[in-house]
């Protein structure tokens, strides 16, 4: 599922719980579909050093909260 993430450790209960979050945020989401805009940047900017849910998204998913889902 997706590409290899930072460790190659199994993602735990929480990780995927907090990725789900992730998944159902709407500014994420939005940023995941347009690919452009205010959503975008600040979802680029905040993932990798302030969310907890783009962080476990990243571990869970492989790929960081702003990339666009393949066939989505």
């Amino acid at each position: 599922m997706g590409r290899k993430t930072m460790s190659d450790k199994e993602p735990s209960q929480l990780d995927r719980s907090l990725a789900r979050l992730c998944e159902l945020c709407p500014v994420c989401r939005h940023a995941r579909k347009s690919q452009q805009g205010i959503a975008f940047s600040f979802v680029k900017s905040i993932e990798g050093d302030v969310c907890p849910f783009c962080k476990a998204y990243e571990r869970v998913h492989g790929r960081k909260a702003h990339e666009m889902v393949e066939g989505g």
